[in-house]
């Protein structure tokens, strides 16, 4: 007989049945998620607990880039372009554990979730 971890069922399911949206959403919180945590363990001295986190937002950035239909709107391209340039940013905080860089990484994946939750809200309300 398995076990199953009630997390991880539960966020198994939430995957499966989120919208393109929703799941913009959630990608994005675990950027922010991933980019805190590095700057949290730059902030305490502890570089070493911020390679980790890094690497997952890398991944994260060039899976959203990779994603990203650059055609199918106006401000595709200059988000493709944003996208590049925070992966290069991300690298670079992790590389020379910088604080500062990190920092800015983190404003950066900040607005650019809660201008998709805002516009995923807006999409929901208009198929409401």
């Amino acid at each position: 007989m398995t076990i199953h971890n009630p997390r991880d069922t539960y966020l198994a399911a939430s995957v499966s049945t989120a919208t393109p949206s929703q799941l913009l959403v959630m990608l994005y919180g675990r950027l922010v998620l991933d980019v805190q945590r590095a700057t949290d363990a730059l902030r305490r001295g502890e570089p070493s607990q911020a390679h980790e986190p890094l690497l997952h937002a890398q991944e994260i950035v060039l899976e959203l880039n990779a994603s990203l239909d650059v055609k199918s709107w106006d401000g595709g391209a200059g988000l493709a372009s944003l996208y590049d340039y925070l992966h290069h940013e991300l690298v670079k905080a992790n590389m020379a554990k910088d604080l500062k860089v990190a920092e800015f990484c983190l404003h950066v994946v900040t607005v650019l979730r809660d201008t998709w939750t805002d516009a995923a809200g807006s999409l929901l309300a208009k198929t409401a």
